[in-house]
């Protein structure tokens, strides 16, 4: 088989990382787009089998740039995201204007499929400018390009994940956890590797003008969430309703910081539940079935935060 060429933006999240292993193994050449060669490099060049990935360092979204590189592919993926703002305006640049800008380039250099990773349950959330910017760059896509396929994923886990791995470390310190909207919020986790597997079948399959949401197969509330985590370290903790106007002070002052735990948008965020909406079809639907079970594959690395490390038992 003839070496597709896929230009990959994102290439050195979770996603990106578990997706150029399994492309490459299946004789897909990837072209990786990165602001930081040096440090992507180091975390990328061995996730492909040699000869099969290629690093470009593009400080700035630059169109001539970018349009040089998708002259020489056959399929764009887009999986540049971020949950909060370090400057304004940063959710409309990155959620919208990109994909935008990505877009136009795919459908003036006629390449075959354009891929953008959005997210899942934001239709009803526009009291959040992470869920209009999302939104407006779907918008654009399909506007701009023919052959999209844009997927909507729940929370993406694993162990390299920034959610599990997250809450686990607070959990492991904190006597307290906070529940937010008393922790009724649902979320369908899938796990990364079902999702690059659901993204490689559909490159595979050449589904055009498709918007897929891409779910596991259990439905959690947060609170069932966090009660798991806590199982699987072997911890207890007291779980905390917290009134909306101290999640709401709380927001205010957590997004100072650095990394922000919490910040106001996500709090909003947070009151629209994040499982299948049946306004698109889902995975399950098309016959790509996500089988890795939430429990089962926390437990697989839970160890890290449980007394004792790896040489601790799960007690529960």
């Amino acid at each position: 088989m003839k070496q597709k060429e896929i230009l990959l933006f994102g290439a050195t999240g979770q996603i990106g990382r578990n997706l150029i292993r399994k492309l490459s193994k299946n004789n897909y050449k990837i072209t990786a787009v990165t602001r930081n060669i040096h440090k992507a490099g180091y975390v990328l060049k061995t996730q492909a089998n040699p000869g099969y990935l290629n690093l470009v360092e593009l400080k700035t979204f630059n169109y001539s740039k970018i349009n040089e590189l998708m002259k020489n592919c056959n399929i764009c993926i887009n999986l540049i995201g971020i949950l909060y703002e370090n400057r304004k305006n940063q959710f409309k640049i990155i959620h919208s204007d990109l994909p935008n800008m990505l877009s136009k380039i795919a459908k003036q250099n006629n390449i075959e499929r354009f891929i953008h990773l959005s997210a899942l349950g934001i239709e009803n959330a526009q009291d959040s400018e992470y869920a209009k910017s999302k939104l407006d760059g779907e918008d654009k896509i399909k506007i701009n390009f023919k052959n999209y396929l844009i997927l909507k994923p729940s929370i993406v886990y694993s162990v390299d994940d920034k959610f599990t791995t997250n809450f686990m470390s607070l959990l492991s310190k904190l006597p307290i956890m906070p529940l937010y909207y008393n922790g009724s919020t649902k979320f369908s986790p899938i796990h990364v590797n079902d999702l690059v597997n659901i993204i490689y079948e559909l490159i595979e399959r050449k589904n055009d003008n498709l918007v897929l949401e891409c779910i596991g197969p259990e439905v959690f509330s947060f609170k069932e969430i966090i009660q798991m985590l806590l199982k699987s370290i072997n911890k207890k903790r007291l779980l905390l309703p917290l009134p909306l106007p101290l999640a709401k002070l709380s927001a205010k002052i957590l997004q100072i910081l650095p990394n922000p735990l919490l910040t106001e948008d996500q709090l909003r965020l947070l009151k629209y539940d994040n499982c299948k909406t049946h306004i698109y079809k889902n995975n399950f639907d098309i016959g790509l079935v996500s089988l890795r079970k939430f429990k089962s594959e926390i437990d697989k690395y839970s160890y890290n935060w449980r007394s004792g490390g790896q040489f601790s038992k799960n007690l529960n």
